[in-house]
């Protein structure tokens, strides 16, 4: 079940961002939520103390496959990258004055063996041949209290794009007592200014 705070502000956000990033980029299904290789989604949401964060990413950006993980190496970069995402503190290095606490953490992907992967139908390939893919992704949910919200004035996705090199771009909509915006992020371009 998924919070009230991020599920419905994100579906009120003006179309302008959509628009804005989807002119002259055709991508694979057509919508800004579409399954891109290198390109993850980050929703973040500041109301009062809590902040929520939720990450969706193609697998092959974290763990470097989609496939399920059947061998030992295959299960070992499932493991290693679930680990790593069990730590948000580390992973969006909040500010330490902000007091920020996990109080609530979620993963979710068929890799991770507790929910099916979604099978998106690719109609056909550059000869015109129909054949399919399974994409599977990796949800993280993440809420924290924060005793000094107002000392978040950015988040920082370095360690992010450290841990998993290949995810190129993070795409974010963040909702702050500042108002909404839009922003990608890139390795080289990593802070998020609320």
């Amino acid at each position: 079940m998924r919070p009230l705070l991020l599920a419905l502000p994100f579906a009120l956000l003006p179309l302008t961002y959509a628009q804005a990033h989807e002119e002259g980029h055709e991508h694979e299904h057509g919508s800004l939520g579409a399954h891109e290789h290198g390109v993850a989604r980050l929703n973040a949401a500041l109301d009062g103390q809590t902040l929520e964060l939720e990450l969706q990413s193609p697998a092959m950006n974290l763990v470097g496959f989609e496939h399920a993980a059947t061998s030992d190496a295959d299960k070992a970069k499932v493991a290693s990258a679930r680990q790593v995402l069990e730590q948000p503190l580390t992973l969006f290095k909040l500010p330490a004055a902000a007091g920020c606490k996990v109080t609530d953490q979620e993963l979710e992907s068929p890799l991770f063996g507790d929910k099916p992967a979604h099978a998106h139908k690719h109609d056909h390939d550059e000869d015109g041949d129909e054949h399919h893919h399974e994409h599977s992704e990796i949800h993280a949910h993440y809420q924290f209290t924060c005793t000094t919200p107002a000392s978040l004035q950015h988040l920082d996705l370095a360690q992010l794009f450290g841990s998993f090199p290949a995810t190129q771009k993070i795409q974010v909509q963040l909702i702050s007592p500042s108002g909404q915006q839009g922003v990608d992020l890139t390795p080289a371009n990593s802070t998020l200014k609320f």
